[in-house]
């Protein structure tokens, strides 16, 4: 699966304020109104992480023509994806978060053994926080259902670490 990530609001989510190539700026992943959103907000109008924040992370604003999408932080992904555990709501959300960490190699797909495959669990291991992931694996209609690929995309797109 190869997810094409948007770019951040061109505007400052407290202030309204346009953003300026190369500004620094948080984005912040926000529980809210059953979903999960995402916030941009300019440096000097963040006075940290709002609540029903899963993650946040600083970014530097892109230039137009900046070449080629990027994901958040491996960090705040895999944060986001510890968040997520145990909310069958965000199942298929969650399911598609660690098959993009599994491509980007931040974690890697344990042999699962028979009994553990017949359970719809997908076994991922992470090497930098020593420890492993169960991820109940999603049927495709269920994760392209109500926008949830889409959902992904306009989450994460981080813009490149400040």
């Amino acid at each position: 699966m190869d997810l094409k990530l948007h770019r951040p609001r061109g505007a400052c989510a407290v202030s309204g304020r346009p953003f300026v190539v190369g500004e620094p700026f948080f984005s912040a992943l926000v529980r809210a109104g059953g979903g999960l959103a995402r916030l941009d907000v300019a440096a000097e109008a963040w006075t940290g992480p709002p609540d029903g924040t899963l993650a946040w992370w600083r970014s530097a604003y892109p230039a137009a023509d900046a070449t080629g999408p990027e994901l958040a932080p491996v960090d705040v992904l895999l944060d986001v994806l510890e968040e997520l555990e145990g909310r069958a709501d965000d199942a298929p959300l969650r399911y598609l978060l660690a098959l993009q960490l599994v491509r980007r190699r931040a974690l890697r797909i344990v042999d699962a053994a028979a009994e553990q495959a017949d359970a719809g669990e997908l076994i991922v291991a992470c090497r930098k926080r020593d420890r492993e992931y169960r991820v109940r694996v999603v049927p495709p209609a269920e994760a392209t259902a109500a926008g949830v690929e889409q959902r992904l995309m306009t989450l994460l797109w981080s813009g490149g670490a400040a």
